[in-house]
């Protein structure tokens, strides 16, 4: 007999009670990480590293290193060129950009924020939300780099897309009436750096208005799903159309 909680119970039952008691399954670590820092969080990082590797094996296929990635017929595809954008039709280039990175530090210092503050925002708004505010935060520094940067030279990396989830954070802190300091003095020091040589203030800036404006379009219509998507569609046009119609105005200087 085996000693219980009451009494005794015999061999043969205590077998056939395990028997019946599922063991708990353990999930992977991908899964685990998933949970803990956002699914949709781990892809981007995931698709940013992907292309800095392919730009690195580019860059060493024509006799660069692999470190000086930017010097590869990859990056040159696919970087944000706005006359390329504009007087060849490149429009991809708008989107692309943002996935690629000028050496290593570049990409481990924008990926460290998009880990930061992208898992906070995932876990608030949810995959979709957030995901739309990363592609709109995209779309809108493009926008800005079109219409006010030179149009002769590229630029990349994925910063737009890092200021934008800092305004969409900074609206739903506004809203939670949280205390806006912090984030603040962070955003002050980002732009102050943004004045640096090689450094795109405008890139930074219209990530920073996008992502705010998106953050404020999803608190507006939280409860009216149709109204939400009419408003992020809506900014998606705007904002596409200013990337790749309006450039010529500042190209040509009219």
């Amino acid at each position: 007999m085996t000693p219980a909680s009451v009494g005794f119970q015999c061999p043969e039952c205590v077998r056939e009670g395990r028997a019946s008691v599922r063991a708990p399954r353990r999930g992977s670590g991908l899964q685990a990480a998933g949970r803990r820092w956002g699914a949709v969080t781990l892809t981007l990082i995931a698709a940013n590293v992907a292309m800095f590797v392919v730009s690195a094996i580019s860059a060493a296929s024509v006799g660069n290193s692999p470190l000086d990635n930017y010097a590869s017929p990859v990056f040159t595809s696919l970087s944000q060129w706005p006359n390329g954008v504009h007087y060849l039709g490149e429009w991809w280039r708008v989107i692309t950009a943002a996935f690629l990175h000028i050496g290593p530090v570049h990409l481990v210092m924008n990926m460290l924020g998009l880990l930061i503050f992208g898992s906070e925002l995932e876990r608030q708004l949810g995959r979709a939300r957030y995901l739309a505010l990363y592609l709109l935060s995209v779309l809108g520094g493009a926008a800005a780099i079109q219409l006010f940067g030179n149009p002769q030279v590229p630029v990349a990396g994925a910063s737009t897309a890092i200021y934008g989830l800092m305004g969409g954070i900074g609206v739903l802190m506004l809203v939670q009436r949280q205390d806006l300091r912090g984030l603040l003095t962070l955003l002050a020091i980002n732009v102050f750096i943004s004045f640096l040589p090689g450094v795109s203030l405008l890139g930074h800036l219209g990530g920073l208005v996008a992502g705010a404006l998106t953050a404020g379009i999803l608190v507006l219509t939280r409860r009216r799903p149709a109204a939400q998507i009419a408003g992020l569609v809506s900014l998606a046009v705007i904002l596409l159309g200013l990337a790749l119609a309006v450039p010529t105005i500042v190209v040509l200087g009219i």
